[in-house]
């Protein structure tokens, strides 16, 4: 196990935006973008990092940038620190194995999300309304049960520190357009069935995940971490039962356990315990290891 990486400070290049995981740096036509070890949960950045959490999730997306990229462009030039630029290499030991040197993209403001089980949020407003995201479902349906096919289910991205909120498609056609959301639809569908379906193979139901997609040279692109555990729901397919939580692969572990002790929105949340830290990365090598064949 590594020491932790929580921030990074590489001042020869410019520090464009830290977000709740990764620290992007500006390199003028491309960017650098480093998955720290920061973990959050319900939007907010937790006070204890996962070790070696950034590492694998940058070696999973990788690996499904490398095995979707028939279906769709995506924005990876290089994660390779030898064909890095100079003034990177001097911070190798921080920067191997957690980053890429990725395209610049105009990154559309909706989070593209695929549900295959019922499940989260969508249960919640499944229960109140018998829809999610304005699509109709079929009465009766319990927790984690299988939906009869996968759905598109976008919503906005939340700055840090607020939520972000399930939208409609003709709500999402407002703020892309419709030849784009139709076009983010059809895509975003692709590619969770291709990789559930791969994944499932292997044991690991994907019950959801979420894509991001922006616009490079005019094209559509895919960006950002690809079907990890911090934006998937990985279940082992050998304990899926409907009708209650499942076991997981993924930060709903975290989640739980932050709920568990009694912590209220909008104030500090607590440091994570050892054991909690420890069975969080165990998951996530797990992940990396039933999907990927790939230790760290």
């Amino acid at each position: 196990m590594s020491n932790p990486v929580v921030y990074t400070n590489i001042p020869d290049v410019p520090l464009l935006h830290r977000g709740k995981v990764r620290d992007i740096y500006d390199l003028g036509d491309s960017l650098l973008i480093v998955a720290t070890d920061r973990i959050s949960a319900f939007d907010v950045v937790l006070p204890t990092p996962i070790p070696d959490k950034g590492k694998i999730l940058t070696k999973l997306t990788l690996f499904w940038l490398n095995f979707l990229k028939d279906i769709v462009e995506n924005h990876l030039i290089t994660a390779n620190i030898d064909e890095y630029p100079e003034v990177l290499k001097k911070h190798r030991d921080v920067l191997e194995g957690r980053s890429m040197i990725v395209k610049k993209a105009k990154v559309f403001p909706v989070e593209c999300i695929v549900r295959g089980y019922i499940t989260g949020s969508a249960m919640k407003e499944y229960l109140k309304t018998g829809m999610v995201c304005g699509i109709p479902l079929p009465p009766g349906l319990k927790e984690a049960d299988k939906l009869p096919e996968p759905i598109f289910t976008p919503s906005t991205k939340a700055e840090l520190g607020s939520h972000d909120v399930n939208i409609t498609f003709e709500e999402m056609i407002k703020i892309v357009g419709k030849e784009t959301a139709e076009a983010l639809k059809e895509l975003s569908l692709k590619l969770y069935k291709t990789a559930s379906s791969y994944a499932e193979e292997r044991g690991i139901i994907i019950a959801d995940t979420k894509f991001e997609f922006g616009l490079h040279d005019g094209k559509v692109i895919l960006v950002d971490e690809v079907l990890t555990p911090d934006s998937s729901r990985f279940w082992p397919k050998e304990s899926y039962e409907p009708g209650k939580p499942q076991v997981s692969f993924d930060k709903q572990y975290i989640r739980d356990w932050l709920k568990n002790t009694g912590w209220k929105e909008g104030t500090p949340p607590p440091e994570i315990p050892t054991e909690v830290v420890e069975k969080t990365r165990e998951k996530y090598l797990l992940a990396l290891k039933v999907l990927t064949g790939e230790e760290l």
